[in-house]
């Protein structure tokens, strides 16, 4: 994805090598970031900290995995003053190897939910995105309207989802496990793997996708998937959109499993003060309107619109279980998914 070269750093990997490459430690007006978002929007949001705050950003890109490697290696002489990511199972996992401060702010804890942030501050929730049900409109009247009926054999090879090693996968069981405990996860994951259409494979436009080519009848996937075939030309998914309908699961229960894209400032960030602008610069209502409209995520600030797309989805409940559980679940989850052979 195409950035200004005067602001991206780009990473370059190849297998698990990194590329050398510095960044000023302690820069007087800078703040260093380390993302592994990839959206277009994210550039606005960068532009946006610049004119309001006369701090430059300095952006390394990369896997998070490979971040999270990088700020290992380095040390106390990482550069490193925020990482960001999709996933609070990221977050834990950055946060479990030492590398995420604790911050006070009263800006981040008015305006962002208990239940989207680490409780002692080392992470920040800065959108949403639910993880719902989709379903073949023109093929099934009953779709599924709670998580557990995924497991149902009623829906034997109609669903379509991706591995059991994605990070979306292994949320959701992980929230599983945190309401329902592991031997029910575990009956869970086994009826989901027999219900599928197919083994699992590609991400989540692609089980959207086997929607629209009659490969299965049910798919999981993120909610702003599906808002970009409507608003963007996705080969293989707009032209037969209009034939997905859309279940927000468990109205009636917990509410439906959230996610975030958040972020932390490092624990030996070097420009500690700008780190701390930049993750409350977050939380504005125009950092917010970037995040809805350029992404169709949804905001996690009470009151500011979500894009007119995704208010077009429909209003529901979301979970309040705390993110920080994903991360303690999801060695487990993965375990339970091995047990049961979900590929």
């Amino acid at each position: 994805m195409t950035r200004p070269a005067a602001r991206s750093l780009a990473l370059l990997c190849a297998a698990s090598t990194f590329a050398l490459m510095t960044l000023s430690a302690h820069a007087e007006g800078e703040v260093n970031i380390y993302s592994a978002r990839h959206y277009d929007v994210d550039e606005q949001l960068y532009s946006g900290f610049e004119k309001a705050t006369g701090v430059k950003v300095n952006l390394i890109e990369g896997k998070e995995d490979e971040l999270i490697e990088r700020m290992k290696a380095e040390g106390a002489n990482s550069p490193a003053d925020i990482f960001i990511t999709a996933d609070a199972g990221r977050l834990w996992r950055a946060d479990q190897a030492g590398l995420l401060a604790a911050v006070q702010s009263p800006e981040l804890t008015s305006r962002i939910p208990e239940h989207l942030r680490q409780p002692d501050g080392h992470w920040f929730g800065i959108s949403t995105r639910a993880r719902v049900i989709f379903y073949d409109k023109t093929k099934l009247t009953d779709p599924p309207q709670t998580y557990a009926a995924l497991a149902d054999p009623k829906y034997k090879g109609m669903i379509c989802v991706r591995s059991g090693t994605n990070i979306y996968m292994l949320s959701l069981l992980a929230s599983y496990i945190a309401h329902n405990g592991e031997e029910a996860a575990k009956s869970w994951a086994e009826g989901l793997k027999a219900n599928l259409a197919r083994d699992p494979q590609g991400g989540d436009t692609d089980q959207l996708k086997g929607l629209v080519s009659g490969e299965c009848q049910i798919a999981v996937a993120n909610t702003y998937y599906f808002a970009r075939g409507l608003t963007d030309t996705v080969e293989g998914l707009s032209d037969g959109i209009d034939r997905i309908g859309i279940v927000f699961p468990d109205q009636d229960g917990n509410g439906t499993h959230v996610n975030i894209s958040g972020a932390g400032l490092t624990v030996n960030a070097p420009n500690r003060d700008n780190g701390l602008k930049f993750l409350e610069y977050m939380t504005t209502d125009d950092a917010q309107s970037f995040f809805a409209k350029g992404n169709n995520e949804y905001p996690v600030v009470e009151g500011v619109a979500a894009s007119s797309v995704v208010v077009g989805l429909g209003q529901f409940k979301s979970d309040t279980l705390n993110l920080d559980e994903l991360g303690k679940n999801q060695p487990r989850a993965q375990e339970i998914y091995n047990e049961v052979g979900f590929k």
